[in-house]
């Protein structure tokens, strides 16, 4: 189908904008961070916490959401988007208040380090511990270690990808769903149909993610690591549920729905849907685009389900 309406807009609004692969990193930094959004439908949660953790690395920032209600409560640990060179526990908020609310789990939302300060695999490492600190501390969060997902959108999906392998061969904690986004599964060669049908005009360009790589990987030999493309791992049996979503204009869908294909190969259940009409991004939009609330309301239902609350 076209690209849906409420979408166009604000493609139409963002092209006068530069596109992030013609800045520095700070740049594009600033510019990510500065978006303002209007209009977005922002659930009320019980509380928001920021605290720390002692990370591989040093101090490691999260932030603690909690829904209204009686825990103890399912649990989260969501790692952000964008390329793992931008974007932050602020740009999420919104997302995170989201599904906190609606699907009734804590959500720890993790501030792994970006590239390319710190190149890969320093971000799998932060998420995967932050995540054994999510189940070792869910007591003190009103949260329920038997009930444990990772979750994230485009880089965040990946490191949730990678997040699940790594508990599974390095020694747990036992986790309950995995929630991925639009997810980076693959390095950028040789690529994928949808990255070159997708290439401009929809947002994120095969450029931009050519970008996004060249800073996270100091080679090609690293961007092909499972811990960095995770579709690339010798055996995805054995790993938790997955929900996948993509969108039809986003050059990273094909990647996100093979995925999907090799997890159902491999024996694991999962639920994987392209959202028609929308493009990279589009989680970021309840209130504003009708099907990304949709998209949201459907990821808490399943969240829900394989909660078992």
């Amino acid at each position: 189908m076209p690209v849906d309406p409420q979408i166009q807009a604000l493609l139409t609004l963002r092209a006068a904008l530069p596109p992030l692969h013609t800045l520095s990193v700070a740049d594009a930094r600033v510019q990510m961070g500065a978006r303002a959004i209007p209009g977005l439908r922002i659930p009320p949660v019980a509380s928001v916490v920021n605290r720390d953790m002692q990370g591989p690395n040093g101090s490691l920032p999260l932030r603690i959401y909690t829904p209204n209600g009686i825990g103890p409560f399912p649990l989260l640990v969501f790692f952000h988007g964008s390329g793992f060179v931008v974007c932050s526990l602020d740009t999420h908020d919104a997302m995170c208040r989201n599904l906190c609310a609606g699907a009734g789990c804590v959500v720890v939302s993790v501030d792994y380090r970006l590239a390319p300060e710190h190149k890969f695999p320093a971000a799998p490492d932060d998420c995967l511990a932050a995540t054994r600190w999510a189940a070792m501390n869910a007591g003190a969060l009103n949260a329920d270690s038997s009930r444990i997902a990772v979750g994230g959108d485009s880089a965040g999906g990946n490191l949730a990808a990678v997040t699940a392998l790594r508990v599974r061969d390095e020694g747990g904690p036992n986790l309950a769903a995995q929630l991925l986004i639009y997810p980076v599964t693959d390095y950028i060669e040789p690529g994928t149909p949808s990255m070159e049908e997708n290439a401009e005009g929809y947002g994120l360009t095969k450029a931009g993610m050519a970008w996004f790589w060249n800073h996270y990987v100091k080679d090609a030999a690293d961007g092909t690591h499972p811990h960095a493309a995770p579709i690339r791992s010798a055996s995805l049996a054995n790993l938790p549920p997955a929900w996948v979503a993509t969108a039809e204009y986003d050059p990273l869908r094909d990647e996100g729905e093979y995925y999907a294909e090799a997890l159902r190969k491999a024996g694991v259940p999962n639920e994987m849907k392209r959202w028609a009409g929308m493009n990279h991004g589009f989680f970021f939009f309840p209130g504003i685009v009708d099907k990304s609330g949709e998209a949201i309301d459907e990821a808490c239902l399943w969240l829900r389900r394989v909660f078992g609350n």
